[in-house]
């Protein structure tokens, strides 16, 4: 019998929800869904001449390979951090595939099997596979509800242990929509600075505040690329959800802190890259080009966003606070209720504990789902589940009675 390693030991067998959905497409039956993140799939308008024309570049067909990525293509990633007021030095960044490659190099960088990462739970749980491949501990640390998103910094701390390398946060979270706000910030930098920690920022939902439509407007949220960085730290971001092309494969990580840790990093980083050197040429070509063009497609998605969260609102259903990002965490009125959502009602929504949210009565759609669909699908979800006393009232972003 062939023996395979521990790490690839998943539950490969489908969800109760996984096979209700392979069963109404099988039926035929009608489903909406509420869960499609693909920007691809969603009915954007994208300018295809424009966005493969640098694939056509003739240098791509030289191979010259840097570990860090061509030197026009990283200038291109300082030009995007210098839109958001961050001065970033092309040398500290280094190119990846994807965001997932750029978390193995740093787990690779910063732990021995059996070290241990903190991760902010809710949060996607493509993490955990990331760090079970690398033999790495993921341990959660918890945020909290109460009219927004907290960091529970009193269970953040009992949690690091000896073996804790890093401390993991996405800014803006997914799916909860929670900036980590300057006085956070500073606490993690400090708790990190404090502890020998490393801190990995991924920031990849950044250009997408909800607070553009707030009144009146909330401050902007900073990148973690802006200094000062007392502790060694990690800003991972992509094309990805910057310029809604995840399938080009372009992302980046750029290192910051005290500068004998920075250098050690980078020169250790180039190696891991080094050993690869997975990212493709003509996409490095074309990456100053997409960059360069990411206002419009970010536009189109700002403003589906704004209009389905309009419809989500004047449903009358209880949605938590959101600050960013392309997702809506909603409380319905039963437990679990994505498998009765899907089977009475032929909507699919993720149930909250994909994400690990405690509360069973949550579940999270997407505000990329485009217009029509979306408006029939929480017209649905309102019939199913009388309307809360409590709704978002969009213009103030508070959850008002």
């Amino acid at each position: 019998m062939q023996n395979f390693s521990r790490r690839t030991a998943w539950d490969l067998a489908s969800s109760d929800l996984s096979t209700a959905i392979a069963s109404v497409k099988r039926q035929g039956g009608e489903l909406l869904d509420l869960t499609l993140s693909n920007p691809t799939a969603c009915g954007f308008a994208y300018d295809s001449e424009a966005i493969l024309a640098p694939l056509a570049n003739p240098f791509a067909l030289n191979y010259d390979p840097d570990p860090r990525g061509l030197r026009s293509a990283r200038e291109s990633v300082s030009s995007y951090y210098a839109d958001h007021g961050a001065p970033v030095d092309p040398d500290a960044i280094l190119l990846t595939t994807s965001t997932s490659e750029a978390y193995s190099f740093l787990f690779r960088l910063l732990c021995d099997p059996g070290d241990e990462v903190l991760v902010a739970q809710p949060s996607y749980p493509l993490f955990d596979f990331l760090a079970t491949l690398d033999d790495v501990r993921l341990i959660p640390y918890p945020l909290f509800y109460d009219y927004g998103w907290w960091i529970d910094f009193a269970e953040l701390e009992r949690r690091i242990s000896p073996r804790t390398r890093a401390i993991l946060l996405v800014h803006p979270n997914n799916p909860t929509g929670h900036w980590t706000h300057h006085a956070e910030r500073e606490r993690l930098e400090a708790l990190c600075a404090c502890r020998n920690l490393a801190l990995i920022v991924d920031e990849v939902f950044l250009d997408y505040p909800i607070s553009d439509y707030a009144i009146p407007p909330a401050e902007p949220a900073k990148t973690f690329a802006n200094g000062p960085h007392p502790a060694l730290t990690f800003v991972l971001s992509g094309i990805s959800k910057i310029a809604a092309l995840p399938q080009m494969k372009v992302a980046w990580l750029a290192t910051f802190g005290p500068d004998h840790l920075k250098a050690e990093a980078l020169a250790r980083l180039e190696v891991i890259s080094d050993t690869f050197l997975s990212m493709n040429t003509p996409a490095q070509h074309a990456l100053p080009v997409w960059l360069a063009a990411r206002h419009d497609i970010q536009s189109q998605i700002r403003e589906r966003v704004a209009t389905n969260l309009v419809a989500l609102s004047a449903c009358g259903l209880e949605t938590l606070h959101l600050e960013a990002g392309w997702a809506a965490v909603l409380k319905l009125g039963k437990a679990d209720p994505a498998l009765g959502l899907l089977e009475d009602h032929g909507v699919l929504a993720h149930p909250g504990g994909f994400y690990g949210m405690v509360d069973p009565r949550l579940v999270v759609v997407s505000l990329l789902t485009m217009e029509r669909d979306f408006a029939t699908g929480v017209s649905r979800l309102r019939e199913a589940f009388a309307p809360s006393a409590v709704q978002w009232n969009h213009a103030s972003k508070h959850l008002v009675e």
